[in-house]
């Protein structure tokens, strides 16, 4: 039935919508160290722009610092260079076989600004989510003209995609909190 096809389609993307704010959160520095805080560095290897993760080994032997282990020891040189770039808050230190990345406790002005930027982050999942309800919405009114569905039926409709709206700000509120607490944590 359509009316379960664009219900289905509604949860697939507001699912889509917190991965990707998941993804991003994950990404911003908080009290401990995470191998997501160079996911996303590339290292110039061989002409070729590539992920560290395809490189090196990333491991975290202690809370607050990161071990990089490249694969290839002759890219160390490279890999320093791209995690320098970076600008983690923290000078690589190079021992000729492994590159460590430690990581200072955060300020109380960096802990207020990282909040403030997940702040912004979930409020523009948020927005993602309504964009989302109105497209469902949209979908189901020209439903409705076309005769596949019921006033009641499009009526009913809206209500379920508003409810299931609700569900996942729910989920972005639950997932700020966890987030700024991890980063006010000392």
């Amino acid at each position: 039935m359509a009316y379960e096809s664009v219900l289905k389609d509604g949860k697939e993307r507001f699912e889509k919508t917190l991965a990707h704010l998941e993804d991003q959160l994950r990404r911003i520095r908080t009290g401990r160290a995470s191998t997501a805080l160079v996911d996303n560095i590339r290292v110039d290897y061989y002409g070729t722009q590539t992920p560290i993760s395809q490189l090196a080994s990333v491991s975290i032997p202690e809370p607050r610092q990161i071990l990089i282990k490249p694969f290839d020891a002759s890219i160390l040189k490279e890999l320093t260079r791209a995690v320098a770039q970076a600008d983690l808050g923290s000078a690589p230190q190079d021992d000729g076989k492994v590159l460590r990345l430690v990581l200072p406790p955060l300020s109380g002005e960096q802990r207020k600004k990282y909040s403030h930027k997940v702040k912004e982050m979930c409020e523009e999942s948020r927005i993602a989510l309504r964009n989302t309800r109105r497209d469902l919405n949209k979908h189901s009114d020209a439903m409705q003209k076309s005769g596949e569905l019921t006033e009641d039926d499009n009526k009913k409709l809206h209500e379920e995609i508003q409810k299931l709206l609700k569900t996942y700000e729910g989920r972005v509120d639950e997932i700020l909190k966890g987030k700024v607490k991890e980063i006010e944590e000392v």
